[in-house]
């Protein structure tokens, strides 16, 4: 019967109808028939499913968060399977990977529905869709005697639209065991491909010196091509920024008033699909005396595009998490709760997950079918 249907109907219209089925449906469909195997397992069917409108029906959250324990720290990776804002339906789920005992992990992505978890010992390249995971071989890199490899900050995923991969960049710095001043320190830039698998070393052609890259969780997105990460040259608070496809870092600087050594913080996110930047006091600042404020940037890469569009009265926060549906803001407490701020109403709302201080990790992502290579044993 579904052959026959196959037949009378133009693919394009089969393809719009399968569109409109969620991810779980189209993965049992595969089976109806070989003809619909060969359809939704083409690339073509894959990348306009990618590429289609965002709805609240393909969109999910995933969070990572940790729980303190009389020895060390439980991790739990759950996604929500409620499209109502203001409810939260959650879902653990368990990848045998990832048997994480540290006080958190990090999440890195979306890209294509895909996203990262990583501890910096252990790499998972996860679909939360359909489930699909692999473990993304060790970096062959070794210390050399009297030397020791810090991970602080520069963990980055996203795909090359000119070589059609999938890359994992990770920036490291090697110091003398017995000095870890800056001017003791090399930086090192690893590429994992996917579609080889394997590691490379990149050698950064920067003009100008390499900024220090600093872990923030609320910072570091993929956008554009290019992956941000935060960073600090000069004493100056700067955007370091690398392309996916050329592997080529450049700077990008924050709005001038956002230099100021004022102890504030800061979080990169997108709002309406452009580049946002968060400006938050710190918990050392007296909240009456400073605004959250956020600026976006206008004109992608261009400087005076910079503009303050939000000056919030600030609260109480560890740091923002995610923007959601061009309107939301999800931040984390100083308790460890989710709470909300919506733009339009200023409205403040608190949920019902918590997880340890500074542990809580949210990614917003789209379904997607796109599938991840196994490797070898």
């Amino acid at each position: 019967m579904s052959n026959e249907i196959m037949k009378k109907l133009p693919e394009d219209v089969i393809i719009y109808i399968l569109l409109r089925f969620s991810v779980k449906s189209l993965l049992r469909f595969k089976f109806i028939s070989k003809s619909w195997y060969t359809l939704l397992q083409s690339w073509r069917f894959k990348n306009i499913h990618i590429n289609g409108t965002t709805t609240t029906n393909n969109e999910f959250i995933i969070f990572s968060r940790s729980f303190k324990k009389t020895q060390g720290f439980k991790n739990v990776l759950s996604i929500n399977s409620s499209h109502d804002h203001n409810d939260l339906v959650l879902l653990d789920l368990d990848l045998p990977y990832l048997n994480f005992t540290r006080g958190f992990n990090e999440l890195v992505g979306p890209c294509n529905g895909l996203i990262v978890l990583t501890d910096n010992d252990v790499i998972i390249l996860f679909n939360p869709a359909t489930r699909n995971y692999t473990s993304l071989p060790p970096s062959p890199f070794v210390c050399q005697k009297g030397f020791h490899r810090s991970f602080k900050g520069g963990i980055g995923f996203g795909f090359d639209s000119i070589g059609n991969d999938y890359k994992f960049v990770r920036i490291s710095e090697v110091f003398l065991d017995a000095y870890w001043g800056p001017d003791k320190q090399e930086k090192k830039v690893e590429v994992y491909d996917l579609c080889i698998d394997s590691w490379r070393d990149v050698n950064d052609d920067m003009d100008q010196q390499f900024p220090s890259v600093f872990s923030n969780p609320s910072f570091e997105i993929f956008f554009h091509g290019i992956f941000h990460w935060y960073g600090k040259r000069d004493r100056i608070y700067v955007i370091l920024c690398f392309d996916i496809s050329t592997e080529i870092f450049h700077i990008m600087n924050m709005p001038d008033s956002c230099n100021v050594f004022d102890g504030k913080c800061y979080s990169l996110r997108v709002l309406n699909r452009l580049l946002t930047l968060i400006c938050y006091p710190s918990s050392n600042n007296d909240l009456n005396q400073h605004t959250m404020d956020i600026w976006i940037m206008m004109e992608y890469n261009v400087h005076h595009s910079w503009t303050k569009m939000y000056i919030i009265k600030p609260f109480p926060i560890e740091f923002p998490l995610r923007t959601w549906r061009d309107h939301l803001l999800l931040l984390q407490s100083k308790s460890g709760l989710l709470i909300s701020y919506d733009l339009n109403s200023n409205q403040v709302k608190e949920f019902d997950l918590h997880a340890y201080p500074k542990s809580l990790r949210v990614i917003v992502f789209k379904e997607s079918l796109i599938s991840i290579p196994k490797r070898g044993p």
